[in-house]
């Protein structure tokens, strides 16, 4: 597949061609479906946790004798049937929200997901991308000159500047990362890819093995 390839300025300097392996793939939904819903599973923390009465700190002594009082039997005055005793059932931090996914299964979901926004010009190539100074006003006016529409992007980087990961980090509706670390969740979270034409072969070289 041939690209239009672009400047900083937004003007175009050339073309490029995609790998057909990677960006000339036909989308199957379900596949995508599945693999993004066990990325969200896999990147869910378990943060509710109720105290079961094992837990519950007290209740060491019976807090009456079993029998002669009148009163129903009673073990311990942390058991859930009293105030501030443990809860029955509650949400517990051993739950295990994983979902398992074939890495064969996943690589052709995220190839998937690169061919669509290549098919739909929501992917634009960069000749290079450099700023001359860490200002996040530079890099808010260099996205303002690319030829896409307002919506959320994703610079893909093929390896870490932390100039270009500080300046992005103060714009809203946008995020850089590292090609290596691209996957299926985070390009679906948003509308626009935006990488420089050396993270096509980083690509190439991280997930065609």
């Amino acid at each position: 597949m041939k690209v239009t390839v672009y400047n900083q300025e937004g003007k175009e300097v050339g073309t490029t061609l995609l790998p057909n392996e990677i960006f000339g793939l036909k989308v199957n939904p379900d596949l995508v479906h599945q693999v993004v819903v066990s990325q969200m599973a896999n990147r869910r923390e378990v943060i509710a946790h109720a105290k079961g009465r094992s837990e519950v700190r007290g209740g060491g002594r019976k807090p009456w004798r079993q029998k002669g009082t009148g009163r129903a039997r009673a073990g311990s005055i942390r058991s859930p049937l009293w105030r501030g005793g443990g809860v029955t059932f509650g949400p517990t931090k051993e739950r295990v929200f994983k979902k398992k996914i074939n890495k064969k299964m996943r690589k052709i979901a995220f190839f998937m997901v690169l061919s669509a926004k290549a098919k739909n010009n929501l992917l634009l190539i960069l000749d290079k991308l450099s700023l001359p100074e860490a200002k996040t006003k530079l890099m808010t006016k260099f996205l303002g000159k690319l030829p896409f529409k307002k919506g959320s992007c994703l610079i893909a980087l093929p390896q870490a500047d932390k100039t270009i990961i500080r300046v992005t980090r103060n714009i809203p509706n946008a995020q850089t990362i590292e090609a290596r670390n691209l996957n299926t969740l985070d390009l679906l979270s948003f509308k626009y890819l935006i990488m420089p034409k050396e993270t096509i072969k980083v690509i190439k070289e991280t997930f065609l093995k």
